[in-house]
């Protein structure tokens, strides 16, 4: 038999426009002899809705959307499809089984995932029966997503008389999560027995952005198909027995990987909520390089501007690197200096700082008369602000609240400043839109004479370990000191990161891409008085 795998960029809460999306891949499977079609888990409102389907208009709207679908689709092609079921006894996250004209049959998802950037359990409830129905001489049986995450559900499948698992998905991408899916899946397998057809999302929605990455799994447990990843698209499999073909598409490697989801995320961001473009701060540095590579790539270079804001700490080159690469690109480009409002401010508060001494604050300053610049081109123009801080930033507090911190997107928010190096080298082996002496100078804020980062962090390498140590593993101080790490640097960086909470609570949102991210995966107090870099004292 041949299924066909609807591996598409959904919105959510576009009902109307997802429904026709779906309507149009049914057709289209249809007319090529498919014989069923999977969609993506909750296909019909995207995901995650999060408490939009904790609303009773919601869940009606989605309901009328999947009974009109059925009656449109070819009734002789058995269409999967997700969605939110509300009924008497519960809401759940479905996936209905249309056919003939009708809904025929509805799966509700049992393992409801609540750790990381999920928590379903705040908002359905979990069903425990199969769904098994029968397709072009093949028994199917409907897994979603975090169904196949745990033992039980598989099983359950075959003991009702499956022979394959379809899985519907909106599985998050992070980095090397391709491997963790298919370890997953080989688990199931060994459970059950059930080969399977893993149907993912693809796209970006608010922080999460999804790869799409489809695959089948055989039963010998051989990848016997496998789609693109970051592309949208029907893909087709042919069933027999317990064997499957299909495209066998190579995945991109961990750099390719991360940098297509940050295209990805950006363009969706600006598409989806109706920007008309972006504008960004150009400092000469290399985060601000790679943000408007990526934005350029996303979105096409005459929808990007690029704004250099030179202050009296600004060096030449910046100024020169900056126009360097905005004319490779190929981006608008202007240049609007920060001497007269910063000198405005600094006169209207010459009473206030009467006889202190200058510090920070005046640094910061510089900072937010670059921000207020952005924001007011991002008013006048309908367009988004990109920040171009990065996660060894956000992590510390290395940023200016309402200065380079104000935007509506942070594109390297989940980009370590090591990596940021590894992304611009890999994008300018695609064509080298970035000025080389952009990689190669010492990174500085330019707040300051003769001002370099590492004048207030530890080096780069030093300082991305142990956050990752810290951040995203949870490591205890000691255990990150027994790693070979000075004990004085680690309580430093932790001191920073704890410090800097509520930066990061004000910070604009940025696409994940590592299983970490300050947002919905990270949740700590701003005000705690536990300090667990005392343990080194």
């Amino acid at each position: 038999m041949k299924l066909a795998v609807a591996q598409l960029n959904l919105t959510v809460g576009d009902i109307a426009g997802n429904a026709a999306r779906l309507l149009a891949a049914a057709n289209e499977a249809h007319a090529a002899g498919a014989d069923l079609l999977l969609t993506p888990e909750m296909s019909i409102c995207s995901y995650p809705a999060e408490d939009l389907v904790l609303r009773q208009d919601f869940t009606a709207a989605c309901a009328a959307a999947v009974e009109q679908l059925a009656k449109d689709a070819p009734p002789a092609l058995a269409l999967v499809v997700g969605y939110p079921e509300r009924s008497e006894d519960g809401l759940y996250n479905a996936a209905a089984l249309l056919r003939g004209g009708r809904v025929e049959a509805v799966y509700r998802k049992h393992h409801l995932p609540n750790h990381s950037v999920f928590d379903e359990r705040r908002v359905f409830d979990r069903g425990g029966e199969p769904c098994v129905f029968g397709c072009g001489g093949v028994r199917f049986a409907i897994n979603i997503c975090g169904d196949i995450w745990e033992p039980g559900p598989a099983s359950r499948a075959r003991d009702a008389g499956a022979e394959w698992l379809l899985v519907p998905n909106a599985s998050p991408y992070h980095l090397n999560k391709e491997h963790e899916r298919a370890a997953v899946a080989g688990a199931r397998l060994a459970e059950a027995g059930l080969p399977l057809v893993y149907a993912n999302l693809v796209g970006g929605q608010d922080e999460l952005v999804f790869d799409g990455a489809s695959f089948a799994l055989d039963a010998r447990g051989e990848v016997a198909a496998q789609c693109p990843a970051w592309q949208e698209g029907l893909f087709y499999l042919e069933i027999d027995g317990g064997g499957c073909s299909g495209p066998q598409e190579r995945l991109p490697d961990e750099d390719a990987a991360v940098y297509d989801a940050l295209v990805l995320a950006v363009r969706d961001y600006v598409g989806k909520n109706g920007f008309r473009g972006v504008h960004l701060g150009l400092s000469g540095g290399i985060d601000s390089a790679l943000t408007l590579a990526i934005a350029a790539d996303a979105i096409g270079a005459d929808k990007v501007h690029a704004v250099m804001m030179p202050s009296d700490y600004t060096a030449s080159i910046s100024v020169e690197d900056s126009r360097d690469m905005a004319g490779r690109l190929g981006v608008h480009y202007s240049e609007i200096a920060i001497r007269p409002i910063y000198d405005a401010f600094m006169g209207q508060l010459a009473g206030e700082f009467a006889g202190l001494a200058a510090d920070t604050t005046e640094e910061n300053l510089q900072a937010r008369a670059r921000g207020t610049l952005l924001m007011a081109l991002s008013n006048k123009f309908g367009t988004l602000v990109l920040t171009t801080g990065n996660k060894s930033e956000m992590g510390t507090g290395y940023a200016t609240l309402y200065g380079d911190m104000a935007g509506g997107f942070a594109v390297l928010k989940d980009v370590a400043k090591t990596r940021v190096y590894r992304l611009a080298d890999y994008r300018n082996r695609r064509s080298a839109v970035i000025p080389q002496r952009i990689i190669d100078r010492p990174p500085s804020a330019e707040l300051r004479p003769d001002q370099t980062d590492q004048d207030s962090l530890p080096p780069y390498a030093v300082l991305d370990a142990i956050l990752a140590a810290y951040v995203e593993r949870d490591l205890p101080a000691r255990e990150i000191v027994a790693q070979g790490f000075d004990a004085a640097t680690v309580k430093r960086v932790i001191r920073m990161v704890d410090l800097a909470e509520y930066k990061r609570r004000q910070a604009p949102p940025g696409p994940r891409i590592t299983p970490r991210n300050f947002g919905k995966d990270r949740r700590y107090p701003i005000t705690s008085k536990y300090r667990p870099e005392g343990e080194l004292s």
